[in-house]
């Protein structure tokens, strides 16, 4: 239990987090007013979900987690899963930008909106939106964060320096996880901007990096990759195994949310083509097969509908 409640600490991003959830809940309150109760549930529910994913981040930088990640490479690996995995998902899924949004006042909302959208001002600002929002720019974004902060050299540097742990690090990862699932998950008003198809290739790619990632830092190596690992008083794991148990943590998490984020795809694209051949023939660049009702000649009405006849017919 020590190890559970021993070493919790406070990070600023906790202030962060409160003035988000503040800032969400006004919103709510917000838009209560103006909706029906099934809508008003829903968003609550969004809400909840949103919430698990900032108190999974708060998890990862405020619990004994961070404090033992410092030691164990495995447990570092740990706190990499939930922040590029776990809180992404949760925060895509709860959606929580129109409630945010309708936390400003009323006039400031309708003056952010017209400058983003309608003023000739922020035309760089738009670009620059819809370049982040790009999916190929979250797919390369995301992989490359994981596999830039696991230079042994960086990684090191992040170890020795927490602004560069807290802000560059789990920020990179944070952020790139979620612009990487809104090409995966719907989150209103946001929509991903490719087909399930495009989706389940770049969760499988994701996958694959991970995989290759997970398996130089274990089976493609016979030394330990990071210095900060090496020499740490009190712990009797070797660094190499240290390191081993953590590609494995890696890689297992990796299959772990490939496998549902694909049948989740597979299944869309299922529901969009109709039936899985479908998928095949899309995939493999064929047409579908002609059904019989295309070969039957159209048969053209030669007399007038009843309710013409009948005079009930809208004008």
């Amino acid at each position: 239990m020590s190890y559970l409640i021993q070493h919790w600490s406070f990070d600023p991003f906790v202030i962060i987090v409160a003035i988000t959830i503040a800032a969400n809940e006004l919103g709510l309150y917000r838009l209560r007013q103006h909706s029906v109760l099934a809508r008003s549930m829903r968003r609550r529910r969004n809400s909840l979900i949103f919430y698990a994913g900032l108190a999974s981040l708060l998890v990862a930088i405020c619990s004994p987690i961070d404090y033992w990640s410092s030691r164990y490479f495995f447990v570092h690996m740990i706190e990499h899963v939930i922040i590029v995995f776990l809180a992404p998902v949760l925060v895509v899924v709860g959606a929580p930008w129109i409630p945010l949004m309708f936390a400003l006042p009323v006039k400031t909302r309708r003056k952010v909106g017209r400058f983003f959208y309608l003023s000739k001002k922020a035309r760089g600002l738009r670009a620059v939106g819809r370049f982040i929002r790009s999916p190929w720019v979250a797919i390369i974004s995301f992989n490359a964060a994981m596999l830039v902060w696991h230079v042994p050299a960086l990684f090191d540097l992040s170890e020795r320096n927490q602004v560069v742990h807290v802000w560059a690090m789990h920020t990179s990862f944070f952020v790139t996880g979620v612009l990487f699932w809104l090409q995966i998950i719907e989150s209103y008003p946001m929509k991903p901007l490719r087909g399930p198809l495009w989706q389940a290739g770049s969760i499988l790619i994701s996958n694959v990096i991970m995989t290759v990632l997970a398996m130089s830092m274990s089976m493609l190596t016979t030394t330990s990759w990071y210095s900060a690992y090496a020499h740490v008083p009190g712990v009797t794991l070797s660094p190499f195994a240290d390191q081993q148990i953590g590609a494995a943590i890696l890689w297992v998490c990796g299959d772990f949310w490939a496998f549902p984020a694909l049948v989740f795809v597979i299944r869309r694209a299922i529901a969009q083509e109709g039936s899985f051949s479908n998928v095949i023939d899309r995939l493999t660049g064929r047409t579908t097969t002609p059904t019989l009702e295309s070969f039957r000649p159209q048969r053209v009405a030669t007399s007038a509908p009843t309710d013409l006849l009948e005079g009930t017919s809208e004008p």
